[in-house]
């Protein structure tokens, strides 16, 4: 695994604020000013708008609040990894299946091979976000995970509204909306056999704080910078929150199904009761989007009546 070392003391010092010379950066770590640049520039590659002004050295042009180890186990009964750099918080887990406890988390600043649903990348940049992934192990098996995206969908808005943090919305089946923008996706990976636990890796990637200049992103998007009002988010303490919430709330969907989720779905439905179009691969289906059912289908009142879809490559967009 490539050392990032450097690169991660770098950005511990610019997270104190104020400016750091090159020099006193590298006296600090042994390396050249030259070297110290050249790190910078990296860091720059990861998204982190750092800027320098000659005479006073490198300063981050908004804090970052480092997530930490130690804070995130001490307050955690789940087995927690936090790495800092990575290619994908999911792929981590998925690669490590056969050695976890159920429960496990993953958590990184950056991710360099972030990814959404269908193969998409998600844009990762470093400290701007939440990038978290749990491995779960559901003894009812795959049969049994029909809707888990839902589910785990009013686990992250219940956690949110924890915090105080509300206004926030579910797309089914798999996003957070705020204001009708994309807030975080969730991304359900899983394996198993017929007959035995099904081996499950929940990925979450949640916009905290992210520039309005981060490329890659087509469609529109919010911030819980937004949702917070501008007020400062502990991401130590939103990261325990939401990972302390989902494993409560797996808990009770093994116990009681979907049953006891779709009314909170459906409190929760950014689209509930508003013109939509439902696309299935060419086809487009619209109608009036009226929630869930208890099979975790979206439920669309068409001209033929009401009808439920569920799984495929089925995409729910608002109709204007």
């Amino acid at each position: 695994m490539k050392d990032y070392s450097v690169k991660l003391s770098i950005l511990k010092t610019l997270s104190q604020g104020g400016f750091h010379s090159g020099e006193e950066l590298g006296d600090k770590l042994g390396i050249s000013r030259a070297a110290i640049s050249k790190h910078i520039k990296g860091i720059q590659g990861w998204g982190v708008d750092v800027f320098s002004v000659q005479g006073k050295g490198y300063q981050l042009a908004k804090p970052i609040q480092l997530l930490n180890q130690d804070v995130l186990q001490n307050n955690l009964a789940n087995n927690v990894e936090l790495i800092p750099i990575i290619d994908s918080t999911n792929q981590y887990l998925l690669d490590r299946i056969d050695s976890l406890e159920s429960g496990s988390v993953c958590l990184a600043e950056y991710q360099a091979k972030g990814r959404g649903r269908r193969g998409r990348e998600w844009v990762s940049p470093f400290g701007s976000n939440l990038y978290l992934s749990m491995f779960w192990r559901l003894d009812a098996g795959i049969a049994a995970a029909l809707g888990l995206s839902l589910v785990v969908g009013v686990a992250i808005v219940e956690a949110l509204e924890d915090m105080g943090l509300t206004s926030v919305k579910l797309k089914w089946p798999n996003d957070l909306y705020y204001q009708d923008k994309k807030l975080a996706g969730i991304l359900v990976e899983m394996s198993g056999q017929a007959g035995a636990a099904a081996n499950i890796v929940i990925g979450i990637g949640l916009n905290l704080m992210m520039s309005e200049a981060t490329q890659g992103i087509t469609q529109p998007w919010a911030s819980l910078f937004e949702v917070a009002k501008n007020q400062e988010i502990d991401r130590n303490q939103l990261a325990i929150t939401m990972i302390t919430t989902l494993h409560r709330t797996l808990d009770e969907y093994e116990r009681y199904g979907m049953s006891g989720f779709v009314e909170k779905w459906n409190r929760l439905d950014n689209f509930i009761n508003r013109p939509v179009t439902l696309l299935i691969g060419s086809k487009e289906i619209t109608g009036i989007a009226r929630g869930i059912n208890e099979q975790g289908a979206v439920l669309l009142e068409t001209e033929n009546g009401l009808e439920s879809y569920i799984g495929g490559e089925i995409s729910l967009r608002f109709r204007q």
